[in-house]
């Protein structure tokens, strides 16, 4: 053990030692906590098995040294490393959900979260009418077990290029209990679809453009770059998208498709597709959403 080890006596104290040694090495937050206290917070209280709201109950707890050793390793993980606090824990938290993650996926940290929650109205009317889904790029399945909450009816398949990513969302689904409701399929896109229609297709597609991609922080260079690089405008797979989903969608069958920051560039590319934006909580213009008779033939 070494000094910290020996003088960081109470979970108080390993909480300002942790945001400290965070603060001074400039990690980037991005994974699920945006700041240093939380995400000092989070990784401490998973090490300790404690409950997540429940930080404040347990700030004067003494520490057994195994424990102590544990806080330390974590730390000196997150800071050596500079791997996100998801693969540290192996969790992920999305739309009030856990989700086992590791390196064969990204992070997940979709504006879906919100957007599901609420079933995607008005743009779905009724939520129990929806018998039939598609989660495009499903990466750890987390968007297909949150589709299979928001719509109780649906029957929903859940595709990704990825074999390791459909391995991390096989294991996700089952952990949810929703083997019997959620198929999963090694697809390229729409490749393995062929004669199936949906009433929603969900998508949340890598999009990051080539700039971005060259200069993202050490963090995110741990996760896949097959589920992140999207060509140098971001939009590769929009395009194949835009291009072939209407034929896989029902009548009045919707489309909705996450592209982060290229709201902009995604409307100077298509400008003659009506494009709806959708606002979430956190924010707006970060979610497209087409019919299928707004999708050219």
């Amino acid at each position: 053990m070494n000094d910290a080890g020996e003088v960081l006596v109470t979970l108080r104290d390993w909480l300002r030692y942790a945001v400290s040694r965070f603060t001074e090495a400039q990690l980037f937050f991005g994974h699920g906590c945006d700041n240093a206290v939380d995400e000092a917070a989070w990784l401490i209280l998973h090490s300790l098995h404690l409950p997540r709201d429940q930080l404040d109950l347990f700030l004067e707890a003494r520490l057994t040294q195994l424990e102590r050793r544990a806080l330390r390793d974590i730390i000196d993980q997150r800071v050596s490393q500079r791997l996100p606090a998801a693969y540290l824990t192996h969790e992920a938290w999305l739309g009030g959900l856990r989700f086992y993650v590791d390196q064969r996926v990204i992070v997940p940290r979709s504006y879906f979260g919100e957007a599901l929650e609420a079933s995607l109205a008005p743009w779905i009317g009724d939520a129990e009418e929806v018998v039939s889904a598609l989660d495009l790029c499903t990466g750890s399945g987390c968007l297909a077990i949150l589709m299979a909450h928001a719509y109780p009816n649906a029957a929903i398949d859940a595709v990704d290029l990825s074999a390791d990513a459909l391995a991390v969302a096989e294991r996700n689904v089952a952990d949810h209990g929703l083997q019997d409701r959620i198929r999963l399929l090694p697809s390229d896109l729409f490749e393995a679809l062929a004669g199936r229609r949906y009433q929603l297709i969900v998508c949340n597609p890598p999009y990051v453009t080539g700039p971005a991609m060259r200069s993202l922080p050490p963090e995110f260079r741990h996760e896949p770059t097959l589920a992140l690089a999207a060509g140098e405008d971001g939009l590769d797979l929009v395009r194949t998208i835009l291009g072939r989903a209407r034929q896989h969608l029902e009548p009045q069958g919707v489309l909705a498709v996450e592209i982060g920051h290229n709201r902009d560039l995604v409307e100077q590319a298509f400008p003659r597709l009506p494009f709806t934006w959708i606002a979430t909580a956190s924010d707006e213009g970060k979610i497209f959403v087409l019919t299928r008779e707004q999708l050219a033939d």
